[in-house]
């Protein structure tokens, strides 16, 4: 059985009042997903189900590390995540149109409707969407940790570019003697 096929959670098995599972995910998973932000990691959630008829109240609690690109130095590295979400799922009729899929979103992502026939409610992109929104917007690795030999093609490239700064101030203090008579011009206000 795929890992993604674990995280296809039976609703109407599940009693009224309070579930929990527990999901432990692995460099399988990620790899399953197919996004190139996350390449792997080790994720622990905690998902508590409460139900009350037809209506699911999810808790996700995702903590652990993921594999993600170092912003400095293009190796990979780990980092650490935390992440608390809530998903309100429904058992209801599907639209015509969503005839295909067992699942539909809301606008804002946060409901969750699950064909009242089927019952699977499918997690596994809604955990990777909460683990890919908790990853700060800057990683990099810790200092003295990124990879040397970039570092030291990125410290010639700065260089190399303040010396090219430097050589057009130069240029800018050599004024064109036509363009001196303008310095000259009063601009009344």
């Amino acid at each position: 059985m795929s890992i993604l096929e674990t995280l296809r959670v039976d609703l109407k098995s599940l009693d009224e009042g309070s579930t929990k599972m527990r999901f432990d995910l692995s460099d399988d998973y990620f790899n399953a997903i197919e996004e190139e932000e996350v390449s792997g990691g080790e994720v622990f959630v905690d998902v508590n189900f409460r139900r009350t008829q037809d209506l699911f109240t999810v808790d996700f609690h995702s903590e652990g590390t993921v594999k993600v690109t170092c912003d400095r130095c293009l190796d990979e590295m780990e980092q650490e995540i935390e992440a608390d979400n809530r998903l309100i799922i429904k058992l209801g009729d599907m639209p015509a149109a969503a005839s295909r899929s067992e699942t539909q979103y809301s606008d804002d992502g946060e409901t969750m409707t699950v064909d009242k026939n089927s019952g699977i409610a499918d997690l596994s992109w809604f955990i990777y969407e909460s683990i890919a929104l908790s990853i700060p917007v800057k990683h990099v690795h810790a200092p003295g940790k990124c990879n040397a030999a970039m570092i030291e093609t990125l410290e010639s490239h700065k260089n190399g570019n303040q010396s090219a700064a430097r050589s057009s101030e130069d240029e800018d203090e050599t004024i064109d003697p036509r363009w001196n008579a303008l310095k000259n011009i009063k601009f009344e206000n």
